[in-house]
């Protein structure tokens, strides 16, 4: 495949910004190749500089439930520009994506928009520390809660460990209060509460992991979360980030039954634009400045662009249920699909989902935590990566990342795209 003007765009890029991106994962380092420059998409496809097609199964990292330029959510963000950008002052559609959001996930009742997932978790985590008057926070290796300094901390070996930056710059008094304790480890989250409890503000955490590839949670876990934070008066905050509106309306609490004090939102509920919103209970959330004396402002939260996409998202969500239907429907024949190839090449391969959230471990391991997932083999994902993008089909550049079906995915890009997956297993079979 000719890339000649990506790999023009490119080289000026790696000039001008760091990496030549704004997003580490774009730069394809990962995958041991320059990035095809995307120029517009359309349904489940985008295109890039040079010509080319792609079914899509990133959906811009989760957000494109409905596809890329859903006539509506278009729509509803011409309509809203004609209005005005951005105001730096309230809206009404602030009161209605509010509105909308505490009705359809019962434990948030009062919530606060923000730009992005990071702003949100940050904020969470501030709001917990600052209502419980505790400093330490639980996090589970592997999980990412956006790039705020006291979230972005390695996982270490054993039951848990303090504190080391996962990025130079960030300073280890600021991590010395975040645990990473394993994922789906309901034991070793027991034995951190039994040393930490009283001075454990919150636990934060991914009810399906979606940054160390998809990873479902163990019901026995999530229960031991709520168990731990009530016994200790620690607060549960909920990440849904990833998953809110996309595993179901309402999200993963709504799908496990759980019921947190705190959730993060991102994604899906700015219908494709820069959005970010955490909620929680009342008592919780009057701590917010200017109610309380937890101290978080943006100007462009809130901004009337992503509110109407959002908003007319979350509407078409709310109102054709037959949607997550079929994207279950979907989802189960890709992982079918993959499944039946992979095994019929001999290729040892582990695949997680929930719903339309996959990933694709070469592994035969049951992946089940950060641990566990190291055991992919990532040199024959980037071989698997490179067949199926010349093969027209566009997954994350990592190993270590769920890609999504959406909507406008019709049953003949799943069989196109099963049909290329079955090509690149026995591809690497040779």
């Amino acid at each position: 495949m000719n890339y000649d003007k990506s790999k023009a765009l490119f080289q000026k890029a790696t000039q001008l910004m760091p990496g030549g991106v704004n997003s580490p994962v774009r730069a394809f380092r990962s995958v041991g190749m320059d990035p095809p420059f995307i120029c517009r998409g359309n349904g489940a496809r985008i295109y890039d500089e040079d010509g080319h097609e792609y079914i899509d199964y990133v959906c811009s990292w989760g957000p494109l439930i409905l596809g890329h330029a859903y006539p509506a959510v278009i729509e509803s963000i011409q309509q809203q520009a004609a209005l005005g950008t951005s105001f730096g002052a309230v809206t009404r559609l602030e009161v209605d994506m509010a509105e909308m959001i505490t009705q359809a996930v019962p434990s948030v009742e009062m919530v606060r928009m923000v730009n992005s997932g990071t702003e949100a978790t940050m904020s969470a985590i501030r709001l917990a520390r600052g209502y419980t008057g505790r400093d330490k926070v639980i996090k589970f290796a592997g999980c990412y809660h956006g790039h705020a300094d006291a979230l972005l901390i390695k996982a270490g070996s054993g039951a848990m460990t303090f504190g080391v930056p996962d990025s130079q710059g960030v300073s280890p008094a600021i991590t010395s209060d975040t645990i990473v304790t394993a994922y789906n480890d309901a034991e070793a989250l027991d034995h951190v509460f039994e040393q930490w409890g009283r001075d454990i503000a919150a636990v934060i955490f991914e009810p399906v992991a979606g940054n160390m590839g998809t990873v479902p949670p163990q019901m026995d876990f999530l229960r031991e979360i709520e168990y731990l934070c009530g016994k200790y008066g620690s607060l549960m905050i909920c990440d849904e980030v990833m998953t809110g509106f996309r595993v179901r309306y309402g999200g993963a609490q709504r799908l496990y039954g759980i019921k947190p004090d705190i959730t993060t939102f991102g994604k899906i509920i700015g219908g494709g634009l820069p959005v970010g919103a955490y909620g929680g209970k009342k008592e919780i959330m009057r701590h917010v400045a200017p109610d309380g004396p937890v101290y978080q402002a943006g100007t462009l939260s809130g901004n009337p662009l992503a509110m109407a996409a959002g908003l007319t998202t979350l509407k078409i969500l709310r109102d054709n249920p037959v949607i997550y239907q079929e994207l279950e429907r979907r989802s189960g024949l890709l992982e079918s699909g993959i499944k039946r190839y992979a095994h019929s090449a001999g290729i040892p391969i582990c695949i997680n989902r929930v719903g339309s959230m996959i990933c694709l471990f070469f592994t035969d391991i049951d992946v089940k935590d950060y641990d566990t997932a190291l055991t992919s083999n990532t040199r024959r994902y980037v071989d698997y990566f490179k067949h199926m993008l010349e093969h027209g089909i566009y997954l994350p550049p990592s190993q270590f990342e769920t890609f999504f079906v959406s909507a406008a995915h019709t049953d003949e890009d799943i069989e196109h795209t099963i049909e290329a997956m079955s090509k690149a297993f026995s591809h690497l079979a040779d």
